[in-house]
């Protein structure tokens, strides 16, 4: 039975959107499979790791019948990537493989059963439902996501905490050494309501946006999280455990203070790091009245000074920080500008975006 009959990019486009889940080693070998459904001339794709479920759709179905099969993510992508660009591509269905084939070329894949495939189920209800364009949600994930923890034991700060509150939207990410919080207002209200969502939706989500004012829908239930844009459905379980309390986290009330430009300082703590060793990533900041003096040294007593003019009257502050979450907030922002408020060498210090209360980055010190 003949499934679909496009142009290779037609039907490469669903595939990619969906494969990005896909692992290769899993305990069930049928997670390694995209699903593939078809019901006359509308195609589902669809994949899951158990955790995050992934859905599209493509009006590229050839015949009226009603079908199904599952087949290796990576080999159908691999296959599809390494076809010419023009000419159809056919996809038909018989004995439990599934071939391939445009102009001379022809590949037979094996497939398990439709039926055996462990589809996300979905929750019954949702407690709360939000709408942003596309590039509203893409800005909040990608204005915190680098603060996410990665595999620490304290599996809450493995995602990031998305919070309802009022009008606002707000995204907030730490690994206990640094954090992030982007907010953005809405012309809906809400009840406040909390959730974490696990890091590898996250990762997902940034591929997937666009950068476009095309609407994306948010339902929240209460151990489940959807997100339904342009034609894709996807589905993520949310991680279960109490978020630090961010509001505590952030510092108020700094005297010292001073605006400095993110490109300055950025280039200039990039020459520092190359002087840093792999495993101790720590420069020292000296802000003095008109002066921020950066160094770092290694192993080898070899050493990096640089020294910047800046605004500044405050106390006298020598800190340690990480080199590496310092460029990291650098690198993400877009702005010229970016304010740094200091309480002393003990306190952690807040990077902010001047006449902008909706982003804020606090950094702990390091021992140098």
């Amino acid at each position: 039975m003949q499934l679909v009959k496009t142009t290779r990019d037609t039907l490469l486009r669903p595939l990619q959107i969906v494969s990005g889940i896909v692992e290769r080693r899993h305990t069930m070998p049928i997670l390694a499979n995209i699903l593939i459904r078809k019901e006359g001339e509308s195609v589902s794709f669809l994949s899951t790791d158990t955790e995050v479920q992934i859905t599209t759709h493509a009006d590229i179905g050839s015949g009226h019948e009603v079908a199904g099969t599952t087949v290796a993510a990576r080999k159908l992508l691999d296959i599809l990537r390494a076809l010419p660009e023009s000419g159809d591509v056919t996809m038909t269905l018989l004995n439990k493989r599934l071939t391939v084939q445009t102009g001379k070329s022809r590949f037979a894949l094996q497939t398990l059963a439709a039926e055996e495939f462990p589809t996300v189920q979905q929750a019954e209800s949702y407690n709360a439902t939000v709408t942003l364009p596309q590039k509203t949600l893409k800005h909040l994930f990608n204005m915190v996501h680098f603060s996410m923890a990665q595999q620490d034991i304290r599996y809450y700060l493995n995602g990031l905490l998305l919070v309802l509150d009022g009008k606002n939207v707000i995204a907030v990410a730490t690994d206990g050494h640094r954090l992030a919080f982007c907010q953005v207002e809405t012309e809906q209200t809400f009840e406040r309501q909390e959730v974490i969502i696990p890091r590898k939706t996250i990762i997902e989500l940034q591929r997937l946006l666009e950068e476009n004012d095309e609407p994306v829908q948010l339902d929240i239930a209460a151990n489940q999280v959807k997100l339904t844009f342009a034609d894709i459905e996807l589905i993520s379980k949310l991680v279960e455990g109490k978020f630090p309390d961010y509001t505590r986290v952030i510092p108020k009330g700094y005297k010292n203070e001073f605006t400095i430009g993110r490109d300055e300082l950025l280039r200039s703590l990039q020459r520092a790091a190359i002087m840093t060793s792999d495993k101790f990533k720590g420069v020292r900041c000296i802000m003095t009245p008109g002066s921020m003096k950066i160094s770092s040294t290694n192993a080898d007593q070899e050493e990096a000074v640089e020294e910047l003019e800046i605004d500044y009257g405050g106390d006298s502050v020598d800190i340690g920080f990480n080199v590496t979450y310092l460029l990291d907030v650098l690198n993400n922002l877009k702005c010229d500008q970016i304010n740094i408020a200091l309480g002393d060498s003990n306190s952690s210090a807040l990077i902010s975006i001047p006449d902008n209360t909706d982003f804020k980055y606090v950094v702990m010190p390091m021992r140098i």
